[in-house]
């Protein structure tokens, strides 16, 4: 699938990895995605992130804190929280009495820096695809295929992050970045669908 990806695909896909090594995580998920993203300029992606009210450095840095503090729960949306408190379970309060033993970020599967040879905490090897990254790489290939484009953009990736399921979908629906959106304001990106 990858020799299918455009630069500005492949560029976020590195910067992912490069996410995922500084947080110390053990896989690749769709918020390492979403964070490589934020980081491009001059391509299909961000300017529909820009269009649609992700320009300003401060709009990009609200993401990035909430996609973090989401990793903190451990990955789950507000959706998810507010379903578990419902059930008389306070995320927050497990989060907080988590950290304050094991230390910040102890629920977010992340390892910490500095691990393994070469940064990596599984030893020097880069780690794998997380389900949720996995998920996001394999819809934009279906919308690719869906549009008959010959390569894979990093508006295709941004499309999947929309509708996958989970963090990512969530925090860009919070600030206003839908399939939808993202369609109308990036012709290469735009579908008859989804």
């Amino acid at each position: 699938m990858f020799e299918r990806f455009t630069r500005d695909a492949r560029a976020v896909v590195e910067g992912a990895f490069a996410h995922a090594q500084d947080g110390g995580a053990r896989s690749v998920d769709a918020e390492h995605l979403l964070l490589a993203l934020l980081d491009r300029e001059g391509s299909r992606a961000s300017f529909a992130l820009s269009a649609l009210g992700i320009a300003e450095p401060e709009a990009r840095e609200r993401v990035r804190r909430e996609v973090g503090e989401a990793r903190r729960r451990a990955g789950l949306t507000r959706a998810d929280a507010d379903a578990l408190a419902g059930l008389g379970i306070d995320v927050s309060e497990i989060v907080a009495r988590v950290e304050e033993v094991h230390g910040v970020g102890a629920m977010s599967g992340d390892r910490g820096r500095g691990g393994g040879r070469a940064g990596w905490p599984s030893g020097g090897r880069r780690p794998g695809f997380g389900r949720g990254a996995k998920g996001v790489l394999e819809r934009a290939l279906r919308i690719a295929l869906a549009r008959r484009d010959r390569g894979i953009g990093d508006e295709h990736l941004l499309l999947a992050l929309t509708v996958v399921p989970g963090v990512a979908g969530e925090v860009l629906a919070d600030h206003g970045v839908t399939f939808e959106g993202v369609s109308r304001v990036c012709p290469a990106a735009r579908l008859a669908g989804g």
